[in-house]
């Protein structure tokens, strides 16, 4: 009998990409199909409606752009050309910075099939997003609140629409925008295509499945042992007041960390203790402008900051290249939100660790997310100076100065240090490195930061 041959992933021209696509993807360095693009690009280009379930992180993107850009660059007559305020696909996202996201993946793309593509969101003037519909625009990336605006107003319409995607659709329901989002696809054509993705069915995502999806084909990639193995969770037990020097010492190692916060104020706040402290970080969360919002995650992208503090709007969708430690200062009360926050780490096959701060007050709450989770964290009860930080976070701490415990009583908003950079007394004492070249971080007491606020 004939040894059988090992099966290969299926190439970008297996599953029926056009030529010109496949280029421009390879321009760009991708040329192997993700797992969840190639169980979804042969329905989705075939024009099914699609149900696609995946983590976070798992290449979903590309599998509704790449078919939307293959089937309108296909499918393009003079009756199909671009019309004013008519956009031929819609891809509708929870988040300005998704949307952006997503439009920065396409963009290139598109250009090389001559298609044109728009983002909508609040946060910033609708003028030049409403002289882009007017040119006309063949595929719309749009967050339904602003979409809703500029439908009503008369600016767009969607009955041009011929394939409609709605992703990290849970999230949208979390956010409360499933009433709206029904009133937008209510406007679209019944015999459109439809894609759906998600992480879960819950929170009446079911209902748009019934309601809009024609016998949809379902699709869900689910990590595997290998890529479950390039995480690993640990949980520090730390008294409260050894927070902050526990952070400073994590986030101040080289390399780029995530610091998830639950409210704004808390990422505020905790920005602010961080630079104070030598550390070069940002914020990020719905009280700052577009403006400040994508200057911020730009530093923290090409590297001037390395620590991003964030709420749960930077645990969907947003992706930075090379983020090698999360860190919940405040645990998430749900376990979707922890994990959804992990997953900003050990991407596409990398290595990440996930570090979770738990006081005395919250053991019992962290043990049971981490059982919904289905994690098994390694729990360590330490303070500041601890081996094991050093471990979690390997290299020399170039920008950490000292960090004081906050007195009983004092102002949480208060800097750590004083701004003199005098190192104040405490328990945790480190020498204060100068940095080279000055780091440009939009804290919460910078001019970015205390612009008028966005929608």
């Amino acid at each position: 009998m004939a040894a059988r041959r090992p099966r290969t992933a299926p190439s970008f021209a297996d599953l029926g990409l056009p030529a010109a696509l496949i280029a421009a993807l390879a321009a760009g360095g991708v040329t192997t199909p993700f797992p969840i693009q190639a169980a979804t690009l042969p329905d989705a280009l075939a024009g099914r409606d699609v149900l696609g379930r995946g983590r976070t992180g798992s290449g979903k993107t590309y599998a509704f752009v790449l078919p939307i850009l293959a089937r309108l660059a296909a499918g393009r007559t003079s009756r199909t050309s671009r019309r004013p305020g008519r956009p031929r696909a819609l891809i509708l996202a929870p988040t300005r910075e998704l949307a952006t996201q997503i439009n920065a993946a396409m963009a290139p793309l598109a250009a090389a099939l001559s298609l044109r593509t728009l983002t909508v969101f609040g946060g910033v003037g609708a003028n030049p997003q409403i002289a882009g519909l007017r040119a006309g625009v063949d595929v719309l990336v749009a967050c339904p609140g602003r979409l809703a605006d500029h439908v009503s107003t008369g600016y767009a319409n969607l009955d041009a629409v011929e394939i409609t995607v709605l992703d990290e659709a849970d999230h949208m329901a979390d956010l409360g925008f499933l009433p709206v989002v029904r009133r937008l696809l209510d406007q679209t054509p019944r015999q459109g295509q439809r894609m759906l993705f998600s992480a879960t069915l819950d929170h009446g995502v079911d209902v748009l499945v019934k309601r809009f999806l024609t016998d949809p084909v379902s699709h869900s990639v689910d990590p595997g042992p290998a890529e479950l193995a390039t995480m690993t969770h640990h949980l520090l037990h730390v008294h409260e007041d050894d927070r902050l020097p526990v952070l400073v010492d994590l986030a101040s190692a080289p390399g780029r960390t995530l610091v998830f916060t639950r409210t704004k104020r808390r990422a505020k706040v905790l920005t602010r203790q961080l630079v104070a402290s030598g550390v070069p970080a940002v914020e990020l969360h719905g009280n700052l402008a577009q403006s400040a919002r994508s200057r911020n995650l730009s530093a923290f992208s090409h590297g001037s900051a390395t620590t991003l503090v964030a709420t749960d709007i930077a645990a969907r969708g947003i992706h930075v290249n090379d983020v090698a430690l999360v860190i919940h200062a405040d645990p998430p009360i749900e376990h979707k939100a922890y994990l959804h926050r992990s997953g900003r780490t050990a991407r596409a096959g990398a290595r990440g660790t996930v570090v979770t701060l738990m006081t005395d007050s919250q053991v019992s709450d962290v043990h049971a997310l981490a059982r919904k989770a289905a994690i098994a964290p390694r729990t360590t009860r330490l303070r500041p100076g601890h081996p094991l930080l050093a471990e979690l976070a390997p290299g020399e701490r170039s920008f950490v100065a000292r960090v004081a415990a906050a007195p009983a009583g004092a102002d949480p908003a208060a800097p750590a240090v004083p701004r003199s950079g005098r190192p104040s007394r405490g328990r945790t004492s480190r020498p204060v490195a100068r940095t080279g070249g000055g780091v440009t971080a939009f804290s919460a007491g910078s001019r970015v930061g205390n612009r008028r606020r966005g929608r």
